[in-house]
């Protein structure tokens, strides 16, 4: 073999040891996300939509105690109760009844769970329901003193969960969340489910969806925690007053977080950290949202406080999460986990 020849028999074996090389790593790589995608979520508890209740109170007494850590699947109902089905009209809204609105599934009460503790409840997988409705009540909605026409419209979701056709031309694609998520106020007064609260409540916030931590201020001992009213899509505001209104099933793990303490909900995703601030008006929602964020940025990341609000006015998003719960609207504040550092 000449020596031009050896040169070129060793060039083609490294060549072919490269390639083997780079299909051995692309098949590790692929058995790694193809085991990321086989992990799945497996509920220890099942709550059915029954079992529910409609107030906010630390009279209500638990349906299912659990430990820090748990995987919890509820089903919820519609936040008119079932008051709808497929055949309703405009019509079937002079006989909504406003007492059974909002059934919530729960309470839980997590073991340990302490006034001054917080609650972290993890939002793993939403699915929505078959059917679901949108509609304007007169006198409920932002600018009902505007516009007071009746509307009702149902939606049939049995044969698409990822988008529904508003008319021929507009198509909307779903984002299902529980608009109502809270633990028990330290008050033994049944209180409305209506408006938002330090405890949570209708907070009615579509970035509250699948992959979302929601973190809690604890008030009364096992925190009870309860979600529902469902809603398929719907716009920040939710200014007509309802979201596509839908059942849901929800599989959600709820944790203890001892040592930390909060005044209203704050919340997380993949891509930032929020605030929620709630007031009777969106200036007031919007000062404590505010204020929130800069004691998180000093708790957190070692901030001063001039730090921390110079931040929120450079990189600090203010959103309005609901204004038609009176007598309180909903004020968040985002910051960017890139701007933070945060991987």
């Amino acid at each position: 073999m000449t020596h031009k020849n050896i040169l070129k028999t060793l060039f083609c074996y490294s060549i072919c040891c490269g390639l083997l090389y780079q299909c051995e790593e692309k098949k590790d790589i692929l058995t790694v996300e193809d085991d990321a995608k086989s992990t799945t979520i497996t509920p220890e508890f099942t709550l059915t939509k029954d079992q529910t209740h409609n107030k906010f109170s630390s009279s209500i007494p638990p349906i299912l105690t659990v430990k820090s850590g748990a995987i919890i699947e509820a089903f919820t109902e519609d936040a008119s109760d079932e008051q709808f089905d497929l055949n309703s009209t405009v019509k079937d809204l002079n006989s909504l009844d406003f007492e059974p609105i909002h059934p919530l599934t729960g309470p839980v009460f997590v073991e340990g769970a302490q006034p001054g503790d917080v609650l972290k409840v993890t939002l793993h997988e939403i699915e929505v329901g078959d059917w679901g409705w949108n509609g304007i009540y007169p006198g409920f909605s932002f600018v009902a003193d505007s516009i007071k026409g009746e509307y009702l419209r149902i939606y049939d979701l049995k044969d698409d969960k990822t988008q529904v056709k508003f008319n021929d031309s507009i198509t909307l694609k779903l984002n299902p969340f529980p608009g109502v998520m809270g633990v028990a106020p330290a008050t033994s007064e049944l209180l409305s489910t209506i408006p938002p609260r330090a405890n949570g409540g209708n907070m009615d916030d579509p970035n509250m969806t699948a992959g979302t931590s929601v973190y809690f201020p604890i008030f009364v001992e096992g925190g009870l925690f309860s979600i529902g009213d469902g809603h398929a899509v719907q716009g920040l505001g939710e200014v007509c007053g309802t979201a596509i209104e839908v059942p849901l099933r929800v599989v959600y793990e709820i944790e203890l977080i001892k040592n930390k303490s909060i005044k209203e909900p704050q919340y997380e995703t993949k891509d930032y950290y929020a605030t929620t601030g709630f007031g009777t008006t969106l200036d007031i929602a919007a000062k404590k949202a505010t204020l929130y964020m800069v004691d998180y940025l000093m708790k957190e990341h070692q901030l001063s406080e001039n730090e921390a609000y110079a931040l929120c006015s450079l990189a600090g998003d203010l959103k309005i999460a609901e204004t038609v719960d009176m007598p309180h609207m909903l004020v968040t504040m985002h910051m960017s986990k890139e701007v933070l550092g945060i991987k």
